[in-house]
């Protein structure tokens, strides 16, 4: 009944790396939800240990994609990170009490170029944040090392799937795949060594930082939608991006973490164009990163 359900609702499962989830729910004005590695087992899957993609689903609401994970999500031995949890939690009810809950809040992320239409439309959301009773600072982790750590395992994950398609057909396959093949190509044993142990550390001084914080509060992406037709961004508040993915380092920062991060609806810039917000919970905390999105879409 469910996976039939499932079927009947306008809702879609995809694969969440830097943010392919959680970008394109955004720029549609619905939810995307990048949940924790191993929650939703895949199989076949040539990397099985791999954390930093993962399955996962978008819909018109945080319902909707918490019906879908209660079809798609639980333990499966094929998958070696799988988490043990059932399904069945997702089918719980959303509703909690917030009241005096802590949210760390950066509708900037530190020092990140983010287009201020973005900021300025989550920080109008600051107060109903407040009225569903959290505790709202500004504050931040520290996310150094991100940037290095999620480029050099997106390059080693490229190479491993692309490197024979580019031999066969390169003339095929687009410019910024060759670039991030070949960048992965390049790498030597000890900086994806040097990679994980930043990875490693990074990972601790979230979890830290999240022992008082449940919640961050951040923006999905650094700018609006655009145009169609431009491949990627550029540049961001005058900041030349010097890859054609810097202008995700807002969600993919939180990949490298591993935590739950959901993109909801927020707000539309002057232009009409959707803003979401991301709601990012504890480790392993998939269904607490769920009811506050739900709170906070019921509320707005």
């Amino acid at each position: 009944a469910v996976s039939l359900a499932c079927r009947m609702l306008p809702i879609a499962d995809g694969s969440d790396t830097g943010g392919s989830l959680r970008n394109p729910a955004n720029f549609c004005n619905v939810v995307g939800f990048r949940n924790s590695p191993g929650r939703v087992p895949v199989w076949p899957n040539d990397i099985g240990w791999f954390p930093i993609s993962v399955q996962g689903a978008m819909g018109r609401t945080v319902e909707d994609v918490a019906l879908q994970l209660s079809a798609i999500a639980g333990p499966d031995d094929r998958h070696p990170i799988s988490i043990a949890e059932p399904a069945s939690i997702f089918a719980e009810p959303l509703e909690r009490d917030f009241k005096g809950v802590k949210i760390a809040w950066s509708p900037s992320f530190g020092d990140l170029p983010v287009d201020d239409r973005v900021s300025s439309v989550i920080e109008t959301q600051r107060s109903t944040f407040e009225a569903l009773g959290c505790q709202v600072d500004e504050r931040l982790p520290d996310f150094r090392d991100a940037d290095e750590v999620f480029k050099v395992w997106r390059a080693w994950r490229f190479a491993i799937g692309y490197q024979q398609l580019i031999k066969t057909n390169r003339d095929q396959i687009k410019d910024t795949v060759i670039w991030n093949t070949e960048e992965g190509l390049k790498l030597t044993g000890l900086e994806l060594s040097q990679a994980e142990v930043k990875r490693t550390s990074l990972y601790h001084r979230v979890r830290e930082f999240m022992q008082e914080y449940e919640y961050l509060i951040l923006p999905v992406n650094q700018v609006p939608p655009f145009d169609v037709n431009q491949p990627y961004i550029e540049e961001i508040n005058g900041v030349a991006m010097e890859t054609y993915i810097d202008w995700m380092k807002s969600c993919y920062y939180v990949t490298v973490t591993g935590l739950p991060a959901i993109s909801v609806p927020c707000g539309f810039t002057p232009e009409g164009l959707s803003v979401g917000v991301q709601i990012v919970g504890r480790h392993q905390q998939d269904f607490g990163v769920l009811q506050l999105a739900y709170a906070f879409q019921q509320a707005t």
